[in-house]
């Protein structure tokens, strides 16, 4: 069973298939929204939490696969599990290339959509919390002053206290102040916790 807060965005013109996966992914506990077009698609709000695209290759207007192309260059990183019933080898090979998660031809398994769309919203859970780290991260790095970001740039490029002391013309006991100011700041228990970030 998946968690109710994950949504399944369904773009496909075909309307019984699309009301067949509603069912389907509403029956392990997803939310689901459907579109008849890539177009209707693009106008709607984008997904606050967890969600994955199940999309067909080949729609009216702008076409699955340029979807994909759209979102990628908007840094709209959503992943993609495409579906089509006339799908060839060169097709999926470029749309597993452009990072899609699944390529499933009509008819598939209803098992191996699923699958699919659970490995997509794992995917898109991760990568949610890595931009929420970095945004942390980035939130730290803005409360330091201009000198404890100079004294932190040295720490990480290798240079010890003397060092970093003598390149900013200031006293060792200084720069251990703003080195103990910069770890607690970017709450960094080492140096290595630090450039690792």
């Amino acid at each position: 069973m998946m968690d109710a807060e994950a949504l399944v965005c369904v773009v496909d013109d075909d309307a019984p298939l699309r009301a067949s996966l509603t069912h389907l992914l509403r029956s392990v506990g997803l939310r689901v929204e459907v579109f008849a077009s890539a177009r209707e698609f693009l106008r709607s709000p984008r997904p606050e939490g967890p969600s994955c695209l199940v999309l067909d290759v080949r729609l009216p207007g702008l076409s699955g696969l340029e979807l994909q192309r759209w979102l990628a260059t908007g840094n709209l990183a959503l992943p993609i599990i495409f579906i089509t019933g006339h799908g060839d080898i060169p097709m999926s090979v470029q749309a597993m290339k452009a990072g899609a998660v699944d390529f499933l031809p009509k008819p598939f398994r209803d098992q191996d959509l699923l699958d699919a769309v659970h490995q997509a919203l794992a995917r898109d859970r991760h990568a949610r919390a890595q931009q929420a780290e970095m945004a942390a991260l980035r939130r730290r790095f803005d409360t330091l002053t201009p000198r404890q970001r100079d004294v932190m740039a040295r720490m990480v490029a290798g240079l010890l206290t003397k060092q970093i002391a003598g390149e900013l013309g200031t006293s060792e006991a200084t720069v251990k102040t703003h080195r103990q100011q910069v770890m607690a700041k970017i709450r960094a228990e080492s140096l290595a916790d630090l450039i690792n970030g």
